[in-house]
């Protein structure tokens, strides 16, 4: 089963994969998987931008997004006379002559990653360049993986991929997704602190958060900041400890990443 496996801590967010994908594919059409895409308007691999916390603790996650190739896929749920199907490979196909007016097809997708072209009358999405892959003896790979020059985008058979703590983008849902993920954004907590009567930063505070998401415990640093990474949505008392000095304070991630700003010890 081929598939693609993403590495998010080794994007920068260049979109050279989301180029790569539409030098590929636009003003060419790869019968029978594909009629060719327009120059504007679609992006079989999407690059979302997700920025996260608050100002000066802000963090920037680039997800590139193409189809998901999922193995209950609901665009094949809904199509009709055969005009989404799926290769021994795995790669979910649309074929552009069977799949005209089936606006449902694109409307079925969770992900958003099914477009609709107006003048062709067809739904189109990534194909996961299944006519390079078909070349066998030349090219063997998708454009997306051939153009990432920081290595965040792997392909090959499932099984030969380090999946070590890789997970599927919104598993919630339910279409079982193939494409994997590393680094997929978790909740923080960041802040810095400072001594108010000696208007110094705090290094080396020991900041705590506790809840029923378990413990998570770091330090600040030179320039009095912290971050706790990694957490799961919910609520969290925040202890900070320095220079014989405790703060508490409560705080919640169950609904975004929390910049706390400026955190005075007193």
């Amino acid at each position: 089963m081929k598939t693609l496996l993403i590495d998010l801590d080794k994007c920068v967010g260049c979109y050279a994969c989301q180029v790569g994908c539409k030098d590929e594919h636009c003003e060419q059409s790869w019968m029978p998987y594909a009629e060719a895409q327009p120059e504007t308007g679609q992006f079989w691999m999407r690059v979302d931008e997700r920025e996260r916390g608050k100002r000066p603790h802000v963090k920037v996650t680039y997800i590139p997004t193409p189809c998901q190739h999922c193995a209950d896929a609901p665009c094949m749920k809904v199509a009709k006379d055969g005009a989404v199907y799926r290769r021994e490979d795995g790669l979910v196909i649309i074929d552009p002559e069977k799949a005209k007016g089936q606006k449902a097809i694109k409307d079925a997708c969770p992900y958003h990653a099914i477009y609709w072209n107006d003048v062709l009358n067809i739904p189109q999405k990534c194909t996961g360049c299944a006519h390079l892959i078909d070349e066998g003896d030349t090219i063997t790979h998708p454009r997306c993986y051939d153009n990432c020059v920081h290595g965040a985008i792997s392909w090959g058979e499932e099984s030969a991929l380090d999946l070590a703590d890789a997970e599927r983008l919104h598993p919630e849902f339910g279409t079982s997704p193939k494409i994997w993920y590393k680094g997929l954004p978790k909740r923080f907590i960041a802040g810095r602190v400072y001594d108010p009567e000696e208007k110094e930063v705090v290094e080396g505070a020991v900041v705590t958060a506790s809840g029923g998401g378990g413990s998570f415990t770091t330090k600040t640093n030179w320039i009095g900041d912290f971050w706790l990474r990694g957490l799961p949505d919910g609520d969290w008392t925040v202890s900070i400890e320095g220079q014989g000095k405790k703060k508490v304070l409560e705080v919640s991630t169950k609904q975004e990443d929390v910049g706390l700003g400026d955190v005075p010890l007193n």
